[in-house]
C-alpha cells in the first residue's frame, strides 16, 4: 500500500473487497507531515489489536477530511453517526431508534471496514460500552469505563494517581482494570464485565465509585462535571457508561495536532514520573510487546456478579443469618427455588450436590453442606476430571440445604434464570476445612452420577482460594482432583480419631497430636538422623540461625514430581522468626532486626503450640484482591520513625507466610527432612483469624499444574523442594528451586543520570550491574517504575555515596557521558522483558530498594 511519497491514488483489495483509495499525499496532521497513505497504514497495522474492542459495537466517527489544521488554523471536523448511502454494502450496519430519528451505524468488525474508515478521514472512532446482540438488539454492559480527566493544573501524573486509586476499588471488586492513556490529556481504565446489568446499572454504580474516590481523596478528585470545581483536581467521568455515551475506542488516533493515539498502558508504566500520550508510531514500536488489553473482549469476563461488588463496598458483611444474602436475591412468589424465611441454624451434616446449570452460561454449582448450609461454588468448567488440570471455582452466596434436592427452571429475568438439575449427590468425608482458604473433601457420589461418568464415584478434591481469605478478598478458589484418590469401596478418612491422632491425608500414617510428640517421633523413626539440642542451651535458649537460600531453577532440572514439593512463592521479604513468651524478633536475610518496622507481628506466641521456636517466613502486604503486593511493602521497607509505622501498619498491614519451622522447645530440626518439617509446622503454628500469620498449603499438584496455578493467581512463581531434603542453614542450595512466572534481577547501583524537564538535576535513570566474579558487569540503566517517593528516597542517599570515577569499566560512553558514580552498596529490583546477547536487561522497570540484601547476595537470574 502506498504511504505518500507521490502515489495519490490506489485500488486495493482488502479482504476480498475492493476499496479506491484517494488522495494518499494529503496531509492529514501538518506538524508532523503525516499523509492519509500513513493513517491507512497505521489502521492496518493495529487492526488485530483494534478490533476487539470494536467490534459489533456502534461506531460513531470524527472525519477530518481536510486535515487537523495547526493550533492557528484548525481544520473542521465532521461528526458523524449515520453511516452515508455512499458506503459499500457489505460494511456491517445495524439501526439505533432515536426520539426524532432512526440512525444506521457501522460496525467495525474486520479490516476493510477500518480500511473503509481511514479513506474517509475518520480519524476517530468512538463506541459505547454495549454490544449489538442477534438480530441487532442492543445487549447489556460488558464492560466499565472511568474517563479520569486533568482538570487545570494537574496533568497525567496525577491521573495516574487516581487509576492507581480506582484499580485499588475495582479489583476489590474483583474486577481487573487495565489503563488506556487517552491520546488527548488523560486516562481511560476499563474493567471487563460478565454482560449480566444493564447500562443504566453500570452507569449508577461507576458514579459511586466515582463518589467513594472523591470522598477519600477531597483534594486530587472531583466527580461533578462542573468546570468552576475541577481546577487543581482530575474529574472521575463516570457518565461515559450511559447506553447513549461513547469512548473513544483502544487503539483509534485522536485529531489532535500531533498523531496521537488512545494508547493501551501496563500498570509499571503508570508508575513513571516521566509519563506521556503515545503517537502513532510510539504504538507501531510497541506491537511486538504483550498486548496490556489482552483478554479484555473474548470473554474472559469477570466472574463476581458486580451487584454483589457493591454490596461489599457499600460495607455488607456476612451476617450471623447466613442465608441473609440468598433471599435478599430471590422472591419466593417468583422463583420455584426454596426461600426459607428462618434464618439458618448449625446442623453436623456432610451430604453435596453438584447441579448442572443452565443460566445465561452454563456451569455447574458444587455446594457442601457445612454449619447449616450448603457452601456453594460456581464451577464454569466443571468439576476436573484429571488430576493435571485446575478449575475456576467461584465462590457464591450460601444456600439452604432444602437447595440439595432442587431440580427445575428458574424464570427468565430471576437471579440464575434458567434450568438445573442434579449431576450427581451424596456424602462427603471433610478433610481439611479452612473457611475462607482451603477446603478437602472425599465425595461419594451415585453410581450412575456424573463423578461416575468422569471415571469414578468417590473423587477426592481440594479448593484452594486465590486470595488471603478475608470478607473483602475476591471470591475466586481453584478446585483440584487430588492424586491421592480413594480405592473403590473406600471411604473418606476423618483427620481426627478418638485417640488424639490425626492422619494425614496424603501418607494415611498417623501424625502426634502435638508438634512435641511429632519431634520426638521423628527422632525415633528410622527416616532421618535425630533432631539435635542447641549447645550447653538451656531450654530459654534460642539459636541464631541464618536462612536456607533457594537456586533459580527450570522444568529440566525436575525430573520426577513426586520428589518434589510445590509451593506457592510470595512477593515479600525473608525472615528468620523467633518466637517466644517474651515476645517475637523478625530478622531479615542479611541479619537486621527488622522487629520495629512491623509491630503487628510483634507478639505471635499465642498462635504457636509450644513455647519457643524458630520459623522461616516471608513478610508481605497484600492488595485488595487479596494478593501479595511488592509495591505496597516497599514502602514500609525504610521507614524508622515510630509514628510513621504505627500509621503504615493501619495502612498496609503486614502479613506473615510461614513456610519451615527449624527449631521447637530445645529441638532442632534441621536435619529432618522437608515432609517431617511441614508435619510439625502445621501443627505447630495456628493462623491467626485476620490473617497476618499463615500457614500457605503445600500444593498436592505437580510442577506443571503449580506454575500454571501460581500464574493464573497473580503470584510471583513457584517454590520447589526436594521432599527428603533436610535444612542447611545460610546455604544456597539446589534442593530448593525457584521457579518465577515474570524475569526479575536484583541489582547493584554504581551510578545515576540527572533526567529532563522537572526532573532535570535530579535522578532520571540508575546505572546498574550485576556481580561478575570480583567484579561488576553493566547490565544497562532503568527510569520506568521510579517514582516520586522513590526518588526522595534514593536520591539524598546516591549523592552521600559519589564517587569520582565509575566502579566498573564496561558502560557504554553513551550512558557514561553525564553519569554520576557512586560506591556500589545499594540493592534494588527490576522486572525486565529479556536480556540482549551481550547480557543487558531489555525494558527494565524499577521495582525499589532491597535493603535486606547486600551486593555480595545478588546472582544472575534466569531470563
Amino acid at each position: 500500500m502506498a504511504t505518500g511519497g507521490g502515489k495519490t491514488q490506489e485500488t486495493v483489495s482488502v479482504e476480498g473487497h475492493r476499496l479506491r483509495l484517494t488522495n494518499l499525499d494529503k496531509v492529514l496532521y501538518p506538524e508532523t507531515g503525516t499523509t492519509k497513505a500513513d493513517v491507512i497504514s497505521y489502521y492496518a497495522a493495529v487492526a488485530d489489536y483494534m478490533l476487539p474492542h470494536s467490534r459489533n459495537r456502534a461506531a460513531t466517527r470524527k472525519r477530518w477530511v481536510h486535515g487537523v489544521g495547526t493550533p492557528e488554523e484548525p481544520g473542521q471536523v465532521f461528526f458523524q453517526k449515520n453511516i452515508e448511502d455512499s458506503a459499500p454494502s457489505w460494511v456491517k450496519r445495524f439501526p439505533i431508534e432515536h426520539k426524532t430519528s432512526t440512525n444506521y451505524y457501522p460496525v467495525v468488525n474486520d479490516l476493510a471496514t477500518l480500511t473503509w474508515l481511514a479513506q474517509s478521514a475518520a480519524l476517530e472512532i468512538h463506541v459505547p460500552q454495549w454490544q449489538f446482540g442477534p438480530r441487532g438488539k442492543i445487549g447489556a454492559a460488558d464492560r466499565m469505563v472511568l474517563d479520569l480527566d486533568p482538570g487545570d493544573g494537574v496533568g497525567l501524573a496525577e491521573c495516574a494517581e487516581v487509576a492507581r486509586l480506582a484499580r485499588s476499588i475495582l479489583s476489590d471488586m474483583g474486577l481487573d482494570a487495565r489503563p488506556v492513556t487517552s491520546g488527548s490529556k488523560g486516562i481511560h481504565l476499563y474493567a471487563a464485565l460478565d454482560g449480566s446489568q444493564t447500562s443504566d446499572e453500570v452507569n449508577a454504580v461507576a458514579h459511586e465509585l466515582a463518589r467513594a474516590l472523591e470522598a477519600d481523596n477531597p483534594d486530587l478528585v472531583v466527580s461533578d462535571m462542573k468546570k468552576s470545581l475541577r481546577r487543581g483536581k482530575v474529574l472521575v467521568d463516570w457518565s461515559q457508561n450511559n447506553g447513549n455515551k461513547t469512548t473513544i475506542c483502544p487503539y483509534s488516533l485522536r485529531g489532535r495536532f500531533q498523531p496521537t493515539v488512545a494508547a493501551p498502558r501496563t500498570w509499571a508504566e503508570l508508575e513513571d514520573p516521566g509519563l506521556a500520550q503515545l503517537d502513532y508510531e510510539q504504538v507501531l514500536e510497541r506491537l511486538d510487546d504483550p498486548d496490556p488489553l489482552a483478554g479484555m473482549a473474548d470473554g474472559t469476563f469477570a466472574e463476581k456478579a458486580l451487584e454483589e461488588a457493591v454490596e461489599e463496598e457499600a460495607g455488607g458483611s456476612r451476617s450471623a443469618d447466613r442465608l441473609g444474602k440468598y433471599r435478599s436475591m430471590r422472591d419466593a412468589a417468583k422463583t420455584p427455588e426454596p426461600v426459607p424465611e428462618e434464618p439458618s441454624t448449625p446442623t453436623e451434616g456432610n451430604s453435596f450436590v453438584i447441579q448442572e446449570h443452565h443460566a445465561r452460561r452454563l456451569h455447574w454449582d458444587f455446594r457442601l453442606e457445612h454449619d447449616g448450609v450448603l457452601v456453594s461454588w460456581a464451577l464454569p468448567k466443571g468439576p476436573p476430571s484429571t488430576t493435571g488440570k485446575n478449575n475456576l471455582a467461584v465462590q457464591t452466596e450460601d444456600h439452604p440445604l432444602d437447595y440439595g434436592t432442587f431440580e427445575g427452571h428458574i424464570p427468565k429475568g430471576e437471579y440464575g434464570g434458567g434450568d438445573v438439575k442434579i449431576w450427581d449427590h451424596g456424602t462427603y468425608e471433610r478433610e481439611k476445612w479452612r473457611d475462607g482458604k482451603e477446603v478437602i473433601a472425599v465425595l461419594h457420589g451415585q453410581p450412575d452420577g456424573g463423578l461416575a461418568g468422569q471415571g469414578a464415584a468417590d473423587r477426592r478434591f481440594a479448593l484452594i482460594h486465590t486470595g488471603s481469605g478475608g470478607d473483602k478478598a475476591n471470591n475466586n478458589w481453584l478446585i483440584h482432583l487430588m492424586k491421592d484418590q480413594p480405592k473403590p469401596g473406600e471411604k473418606g478418612r476423618d483427620d481426627e480419631s478418638d485417640g488424639g491422632v490425626k492422619v494425614k491425608p496424603e501418607a494415611g500414617r498417623p501424625r502426634p497430636a502435638t508438634p512435641q510428640a511429632a519431634v520426638a517421633a521423628a527422632a525415633e523413626a528410622d527416616t532421618g538422623p535425630a533432631p539435635t539440642v542447641p549447645e550447653e542451651g538451656t531450654d530459654d535458649s534460642v539459636p541464631v540461625i541464618e536462612p536456607m537460600l533457594a537456586t533459580a531453577g527450570s522444568r529440566a532440572e525436575i525430573n520426577n514430581d513426586d520428589e518434589w514439593a510445590f509451593e506457592m512463592k510470595w512477593d515479600g521479604v525473608r525472615a528468620v522468626v523467633t518466637v517466644t513468651p517474651e515476645g517475637t524478633r523478625l530478622i531479615s536475610r542479611n541479619g537486621k532486626d527488622m522487629t520495629a518496622a512491623y509491630p503487628e507481628l510483634a507478639d505471635l506466641s499465642g498462635h504457636l503450640n509450644g513455647e519457643r521456636a524458630v520459623l522461616d517466613a516471608e513478610i508481605v502486604t497484600l492488595n485488595k484482591a487479596g494478593r501479595p503486593d511488592f509495591g505496597l511493602l516497599q514502602p514500609r521497607m525504610h521507614l524508622s520513625k515510630p509514628r510513621e509505622i504505627a500509621a503504615a501498619a493501619q495502612r498496609t498491614p503486614a502479613h506473615l507466610m510461614v513456610f519451615d519451622l527449624l527449631w521447637l522447645d530445645g529441638k532442632s530440626l534441621e536435619e529432618l527432612g522437608y515432609e517431617q518439617r511441614r508435619e510439625i509446622l502445621e501443627s505447630a503454628v495456628e493462623a491467626t483469624p485476620d490473617g497476618h500469620l499463615q500457614v500457605p498449603p503445600a500444593l498436592d499438584m505437580g510442577m506443571d499444574e503449580a506454575v500454571a496455578a501460581s500464574k493464573e493467581l497473580g503470584l510471583e512463581g513457584v517454590m520447589a523442594k526436594r521432599r527428603t531434603s533436610t535444612y542447611s542453614p545460610g546455604r544456597r542450595s539446589k534442593n530448593w528451586l525457584k521457579l518465577k512466572n515474570q524475569f526479575t534481577q536484583e541489582v547493584v547501583v554504581v551510578g545515576w543520570r540527572p533526567g529532563q524537564g522537572n526532573r532535570q538535576n535530579k535522578v532520571g535513570s540508575l546505572l546498574v550491574a550485576i556481580p561478575d566474579g570480583v567484579d561488576l558487569k553493566y547490565i544497562g540503566r532503568v527510569g520506568s517504575g521510579l517514582s516520586e517517593k522513590d526518588l526522595a528516597l534514593i536520591g539524598p542517599r546516591l549523592k552521600k555515596m559519589s564517587r569520582k570515577t565509575p566502579p566498573l569499566d564496561d558502560v557504554p560512553g553513551a550512558d557514561a557521558s553525564d553519569a554520576q558514580w557512586v560506591r556500589p552498596a545499594l540493592v534494588g529490583e527490576v522486572t525486565f522483558s529479556e536480556r540482549t546477547g551481550s547480557g543487558k536487561l531489555r525494558h527494565p522497570v524499577w521495582r525499589g530498594l532491597r535493603p535486606d540484601k547486600k551486593p555480595s547476595d545478588v546472582v544472575v537470574e534466569p531470563a
